[in-house]
């Protein structure tokens, strides 16, 4: 049942809403303690990146997901709790917060759907401290939203998370709540508003192209010389504007030229956002049910149908690219091993996207009900496909050859419910857009193995900006 203000099942919710959050307030009372009332309205099927666009503040903490191919989008913004942080105990940290949370929430749900769940959002970084002092984000930034509104196919949930205690008044928090029910409900006929207008761009790399090449020579003397088998060197491209950078026009751009990837988009509540569309899913969990992608091993997509597939059995055929793909199954494999998971790995196939294909092979297992996912994400991360081999030497020396903190490039960021499910993705064909500053930096990175190439390297990580430039400018 679609809840409407203007239908008669209004007071029919507004009653026992109300009953609902009396009783709630009682026991904060009672006990000296607030709780979060987590209630799930379902609504009129509306565009969460509309929703997104229209009521999503600046400076506030939001969070946009989608998978097009999937027909599912979420758009939550306004943080009820959260929590910043940074070490080595970040992941574990995370995992004791939303426990915590999970023990204050009590739940409101008229509808037996996955959507109607309260979702925690979270951002990593790459390295579990960020070098660069003034760099917007946290190492890690866990939060549950006040707002989350879910779409999947035609079906669309409203969760609203309120903070409940002995102050609340329940009155104006209902007339608060229905309020946003007809905001969002009059948006389900609107479409994302986007500037036509002209706007001038200026690009720079941050790592010069015959610097880049010469760190690639030197990696490959350390991998001669057994230091490690496999390192990933990252560039990044600066983009100017005369005008702010659109937010919500580069997502729409984004998911429609990346139908196959994960489009995201993440603030600090400060005018920063960091947003992408990956191919690469870390981890993601259904039910018990977890399936990760190992993905490594890159080439273009062809102009014509015949050169796509030669570039493609290039690509299935390749000693160089195999080898490296490879690296990443056997680390997947061993890391959820240590867990006490029993991975099976699934027939190689090709992933295949706008402007280049990679090399995929899924990973699928089940999870025990005493193994959390941010466990699972804290031994994946970094896997070979954005640090190396062996992953704690590689980040050393990747420090060591790039000049701009990686920040949340190619480090996880996803969502979490209270059953363990969960999807979170690697943060890579990514950009760090800041509006206070109408700039942008643009994140891709290459692995280097025996066989690399310099030239062919620096020109693959081209190819991937380029899929990103086109989205933004």
């Amino acid at each position: 049942m679609t809840v409407s203000p203007c239908s008669a099942e209004f007071s029919v919710y507004n009653n026992e809403l109300y009953q609902f959050l009396k009783n709630n307030r009682a026991s904060c009372i009672k006990n000296s303690y607030a709780q979060i009332a987590s209630i799930a309205l379902e609504i009129d099927s509306v565009d969460p990146l509309v929703i997104f666009q229209k009521l999503s503040k600046s400076n506030q903490l939001n969070f946009y997901w989608e998978n097009p191919s999937k027909k599912e989008a979420i758009a939550v913004f306004e943080a009820v709790t959260k929590f910043q942080f940074a070490g080595k105990e970040r992941f574990s940290q995370a995992e004791n917060f939303i426990k915590d949370c999970l023990s204050k929430i009590v739940i409101f749900c008229n509808e037996n759907h996955s959507l109607s769940k309260p979702l925690f959002f979270c951002s990593f970084s790459f390295f579990e401290t960020c070098f660069q002092q003034d760099y917007p984000f946290s190492a890690a930034t866990i939060f549950l939203p006040k707002w989350q509104i879910t779409r999947k196919n035609d079906r669309c949930i409203l969760v609203a998370n309120i903070l409940v205690n002995a102050d609340l008044n329940i009155e104006k928090t209902l007339e608060y709540l229905w309020q946003k029910v007809i905001a969002i409900n009059k948006l389900k006929s609107d479409f994302i508003n986007v500037d036509d207008s002209r706007t001038e761009f200026t690009k720079k790399s941050i790592t010069k192209p015959i610097k880049f090449k010469q760190s690639v020579l030197s990696a490959l003397d350390s991998i001669q010389k057994g230091h490690y088998s496999k390192i990933v060197l990252a560039d990044a491209l600066n983009i100017r504007s005369s005008t702010p950078f659109d937010l919500f026009k580069s997502l729409n751009n984004l998911r429609q030229l990346h139908p196959n990837c994960c489009i995201f988009s993440t603030s600090n509540g400060k005018g920063q956002n960091f947003i992408g569309a990956s191919p690469e899913t870390l981890i993601a969990i259904r039910n018990q049910k977890l399936i990760a992608d190992a993905l490594a091993g890159s080439a273009a997509r062809g102009k014509t149908p015949q050169e796509d597939a030669k570039n493609a059995d290039r690509l299935l055929n390749s000693e160089k690219e195999r080898h490296e793909h490879s690296l990443v199954i056997d680390f997947i494999t061993q890391r959820l091993f240590s867990l006490g998971l029993l991975p099976q790995v699934l027939a190689p196939r090709l992933r295949q996207l706008s402007n280049i294909q990679h090399l995929w092979t899924p990973i699928i297992a089940k999870v025990p009900p005493n193994v959390h996912p941010l466990q699972i994400v804290a031994k994946l991360h970094p896997t070979p496909a954005v640090a190396g081999v062996a992953p704690d030497i590689a980040c050393m020396e990747i420090r060591r050859y790039e000049s701009f903190e990686r920040g949340l490039y190619a480090a996880p960021l996803g969502w979490i419910d209270s059953q363990g499910n969960c999807e979170f993705v690697v943060g890579i064909r990514s950009a760090l857009i800041d509006s206070n500053t109408k700039s942008s930096l643009l994140y891709a990175g290459a692995g280097i193995v025996p066989g690399s190439d310099p030239e062919k390297e620096f020109a693959e990580i081209q190819l991937k900006l380029q899929a990103l430039l086109k989205a933004l400018t």
